[in-house]
This record gives C-alpha cells, sequence and structure tokens, in this order.
C-alpha cells in the first residue's frame, strides 16, 4: 500500500512539474521568437506577459467544441487522447536523477520508440476522421514522416546501446559517467547528430512541420480540431518535446551528471544536485527547438524523405557498424 502511495505521488508530482513546464514553455517560445525577429512577445497579460499561458488555457476551455458533420465522430473525439496518452506515458520511464524515476524498465530504450511510434496513430486517425482533404493530407505526411525518421532514431540511439551495453537508461547514464569524456555525444558524434535531426521530424517540430504546414495544409490534420481538443494535440506536441530533450540528455549527454574532469577541475560542482544538470541539459534542447523554429525555413515534403533515407539512415548504419566495430575489436 505504501509503495502504490509512493507511486502515486511520484506520478502526481512528474505530470504536475511538466504541464507547468508545457504551459512557460509556449510563453518561452513566443518570447524568443519575438526576440529573434525583433519585436518583444507577449506583454499584456501580468508582467512581461508572464500570465499569458494561464489566459490561453481559459481562452481555449470556453472556446466551442466544433465537430464536422461528415467527420467519424467517435475516431474524431478519440484522435486526440490516443496521441496525448502513448506520449505521456514515457514520462514514466525517463529517470530524472538515480533514485527518482516512475517505473525503472529494463528495456527502457525500446518502450519509448514503441509508444512513441503508436502515437502517430492518433494522427492519422484524425487526418482521416476529420473528412477533409487538408487534414487528410496532414496525416499521410505524419505517417510517412515518421516512418522514415524513426527508423534513423532508433539507429542513432542503438549505438549508445551498444557502448553501454543496456537498454535502462540508468544503466547507461552510469556507463557514461565511467568513460573518459563523460558523454556519449562526443564518441557517438554520428549517432547524436542523426538523434537530434530524427527529433525534430519526430515531434513534427520545424523545419520539419509538414503534417501541419500552415502555408499549404491550413493546419494539417488539425484543420477540424477546436477547444480542448486542438489543446490535447498542443499539449502533447510539447510533452514529446521533453521527451526527446531527455532522451538526449540521458542517452548522449550524462544525464545528472557531469563528466569527472570537469569535477576533478571544479570539486565543488559535485555538491550540485543532479536534478539541476539534468534541468539545465534538457533546457538547452528546449532552446535549441525554438532556436531552429526561429531560424531555419520548411523543407519540402520531398526533401524531408530525401534526408531519412538518402544521409540519416544510412549514415545511422554506418556509425552501428563503427560501434560494433570499435568495441569488438579495438576496447
Amino acid at each position: 500500500m505504501i509503495e502504490l502511495l509512493g507511486l502515486v505521488i511520484k506520478t502526481f508530482v512528474v505530470f504536475a512539474i511538466v504541464l507547468t513546464h508545457v504551459a512557460y514553455t509556449t510563453y518561452a517560445e513566443r518570447k524568443i521568437i519575438g526576440r529573434a525577429q525583433a519585436r518583444m512577445g507577449p506583454m499584456e497579460v501580468g508582467p512581461h506577459g508572464l500570465l499569458q499561458p494561464i489566459a490561453d488555457f481559459i481562452k481555449i476551455f470556453f472556446k466551442e467544441d466544433i465537430i464536422p458533420m461528415n467527420a467519424e465522430k467517435l475516431l474524431f473525439k478519440i484522435a486526440p487522447l490516443v496521441v496525448l496518452v502513448f506520449t505521456t506515458i514515457n514520462l514514466t520511464v525517463i529517470p530524472f536523477t538515480s533514485d527518482f524515476i516512475i517505473a525503472d524498465l529494463n528495456i527502457g530504450v525500446l518502450f519509448i520508440l514503441a509508444s512513441a511510434s503508436v502515437a502517430v496513430y492518433g494522427v492519422i486517425l484524425a487526418g482521416w476522421s476529420s473528412n477533409s482533404k487538408y487534414s487528410f493530407l496532414g496525416g499521410i505526411r505524419s505517417a510517412s514522416q515518421v516512418l522514415s525518421y524513426e527508423i534513423a532514431l532508433g539507429l542513432s540511439l542503438a549505438g549508445v546501446v551498444l557502448m553501454a551495453g543496456s537498454l535502462n537508461l540508468r544503466e547507461i547514464v552510469y556507463a557514461q559517467h565511467k568513460t573518459a569524456f563523460g558523454i556519449y555525444a562526443i564518441p557517438q558524434i554520428i549517432g547524436f547528430v542523426v538523434f537530434i535531426i530524427a527529433a525534430f521530424a519526430e515531434t513534427n517540430r520545424a523545419p520539419f512541420d509538414l503534417p501541419e504546414a500552415e502555408t499549404e495544409l491550413v493546419a494539417g490534420y488539425l484543420t477540424e480540431y477546436s477547444a480542448f481538443r486542438y489543446a490535447l494535440f498542443f499539449l502533447a506536441e510539447y510533452i514529446a518535446m521533453y521527451v526527446m530533450a531527455s532522451i538526449c540528455t540521458l542517452c548522449f549527454l550524462g544525464g545528472w551528471t557531469i563528466p569527472k574532469f570537469i569535477t576533478d577541475f571544479l570539486p565543488f560542482l559535485e555538491k550540485v544536485p543532479g536534478i539541476v544538470w539534468f534541468a539545465i541539459k534538457v533546457y538547452a534542447f528546449i532552446f535549441l527547438y525554438i532556436w531552429i523554429r526561429a531560424t531555419f525555413p520548411r523543407y519540402r515534403f520531398d526533401q524531408l524523405l530525401s534526408i531519412g533515407w538518402k544521409v540519416l539512415i544510412p549514415a545511422g548504419i554506418i556509425n552501428i557498424f563503427i560501434t560494433a566495430f570499435i568495441k569488438r575489436f579495438a576496447l
């Protein structure tokens, strides 16, 4: 009973923190993009616009929920939930520190890849059930995009798994800390670059936001959604960003640890709690998401698929062969 209560409390804390972060990530994104475009961003609601996320939530919560007359109503209603549930469930296997994790799975990496793959079905359902050409094209694009970039994402993580000898995310962090560099981003530089690019496509973020593509498809698979159902998709997208940022932190940047050569030079850094290092690395990756959106134009769909199949997947396969060869014959 006590273990169950502890699990419930951990789950509540994780979800409350993540939802708060999601709300203020939208604020930070609008502020950073505003600065990049030589404007102020939100300024009206609260000091410097700090209450803007709350105002947005109240506004979207009270909007009318419109369902198209010719839509497949059941699928139309459950599609946002499919995306949100299978995105959010990934938070349960992410270790935020060495001892703070909801479910410590031995196949944590595989679990996240599998649930992320299922989440795309919600996008496909949303596109098909809306009975709109714009939505349908957005759903088809999402299916094609995930099919290509999910492979690249898995290949990029395969090198990390080979080096660590485990699919457990905590074991991967411990294995990194024992290496000379303290992080896998340096020896696994090919996999690191492939992962970053694939993570942008996996989360449908610019410059790979082709399933939405406002300039071409109005809002893609979101065209017919409104009110809180639209907000669920929005919420799932930002949670997916944090999931990918956490995976990058755990698999390539040492998680909640910092390299030994840094602590040997600056010993006082060992007193900093691990959650602080974890948060700094995650925030850096989120900032990269926003910075790329502010600076890069959207790719064409054929360019998107060409990069995935002709560049990232071959690079991921080459990285696996190099990693396996070095581990077998050189180490």
